[in-house]
C-alpha cells in the first residue's frame, strides 16, 4: 500500500490558491471554473481526495498553473464532462 502524499500536498496548495476573494463559498467547498465560458461551480473539498479529480487537477496545473489573479481554479474540460464526473463523485 503506497501513500499519495505529494498529491495531498498539491491538493492543499490548490485549495489555498483557488479561494476566490469576495465571493460566497461555504466552508468545506471551493470554486472552480470549467469550459470555454468558464462556468463557475462550487464543489466539496472532499473531491480533492479522489484520484479521478486529482488527475483533473494535474491537467489543470499543466495547462493553466495555479496562480490566477481572479483567485479561481480553471479546469480544462467541457462542462458536460465535469458535471458527469462530479455527479459520480457525489454518488460515492
Amino acid at each position: 500500500m503506497g501513500f499519495r502524499l505529494p498529491r495531498i500536498v498539491n491538493a492543499k496548495r490548490i485549495l489555498r490558491a483557488s479561494t476566490p476573494l469576495g465571493r460566497d463559498v461555504s466552508k468545506g467547498y471551493f470554486a472552480v471554473y470549467v469550459g470555454e465560458n468558464q462556468k463557475r461551480f462550487v464543489i466539496p473539498v472532499s473531491h480533492l481526495n479522489n484520484p479521478l479529480f486529482q488527475d483533473l487537477l494535474s491537467l489543470s496545473e499543466e495547462e493553466f498553473g495555479y496562480d490566477h489573479p481572479s483567485g479561481g481554479l480553471r479546469i480544462p474540460c467541457g462542462e458536460d464532462v465535469f458535471v458527469d464526473l462530479t455527479s459520480r463523485l457525489n454518488g460515492l
